[in-house]
């Protein structure tokens, strides 16, 4: 095994298969920021999202996919001339995937592209113990979804960020209140139909525990340009607060706390979870 890779394991508690696989997915995450850094693709765009938040600030939830934000507009930016470099440096340190583009929706300024990996032949590169490695399914497939948003609302500011695994390397990210931003129009104009995205409202619980700040300013122009408000309209604390008490109110909390379960290490944490506290939550931020 690269000596990198197993430091890189050292950081886990390793006792299921299934801390083997988020061990490997966070391993390949970190590999893939590598090889975006060295083809320069930082200077384009900024790291964001639940990924960002446990990659770069601890925060204490599983997240799968990597998104990221063009720095301004650009509608002929190509995600696909990225993946060489991907599979390349995943190749480096041992492991082999592909990254293949997908299909650009209608109007989205979203572009997508997965990283796939075999599971089961990538978990026997880490040394996971067979007996345990073979409880996966063989030609299980792990999927990292990398998004970039080729059209950013504007007023958002950006910082660097260091990692010291598998190599030093730097990251560009959103800063906190613009992330946390960023995370609370996910909450109040996600639109799940049905379902509730519960990772959406532990991420709010941690922003309110570890970084309060959130910039209205930004959160206001995200929500003009999902046409969650309009133009002429302001976002003013009265606002924000009468907008995320409906959130609160259209809530299945129970929903919500099933979808986060698989993805927390301790789910008593979220026994406390009710409109109640929910309602806790938002008076805690701090709008900046």
């Amino acid at each position: 095994m690269n000596e990198a890779i197993d430091r890189m394991l050292a950081r886990y508690e390793r006792r299921r298969v299934e801390d083997d696989v988020r061990a490997l997915r966070e391993i390949l995450q970190e590999i893939a920021l590598l090889g975006l850094w060295r083809s320069r693709f930082f200077e384009k765009a900024a790291f964001y999202g639940g990924t960002a938040l446990r990659i770069l600030h601890g925060m204490d939830r599983y997240s799968e996919d990597l998104d990221f934000s063009l720095l301004k507009p650009a509608a002929k930016f190509d995600l696909s001339r990225y993946s060489d470099s991907l599979e390349k440096e995943i190749r480096a340190f041992g492991f082999e995937a592909t990254v293949t583009a997908r299909a650009k929706s209608e109007g989205s300024a979203i572009q997508s592209a997965f990283l796939k990996a075999d599971t089961l032949k990538h978990l026997l590169v880490i040394n996971t113990e067979e007996t345990l490695a073979r409880r996966i399914p063989r030609g299980q497939v792990m999927k990292i979804k990398i998004e970039v948003d080729t059209d950013p609302p504007p007023g958002f500011d950006t910082e660097t960020r260091f990692l010291l695994q598998p190599i030093p390397f730097s990251v560009r990210v959103f800063s906190l209140p613009d992330m946390f931003a960023g995370k609370m129009h996910a909450v109040l104009c996600r639109a799940w139909k049905n379902r509730v995205k519960g990772r959406d409202w532990y991420d709010l619980v941690w922003y309110a525990a570890n970084h309060p700040q959130l910039h209205l300013s930004h959160l206001e122009q995200r929500m003009i340009q999902s046409g969650h408000l309009k133009k002429a309209q302001r976002l003013n604390p009265e606002t924000f607060s009468t907008i995320a008490a409906m959130a609160i109110d259209k809530l299945d909390v129970s929903q919500a706390r099933r979808e986060v379960e698989p993805f927390v290490k301790d789910p008593e944490a979220l026994t406390v979870w009710s409109r109640e506290f929910f309602y806790d939550v938002i008076r805690r931020i701090v709008l900046v």
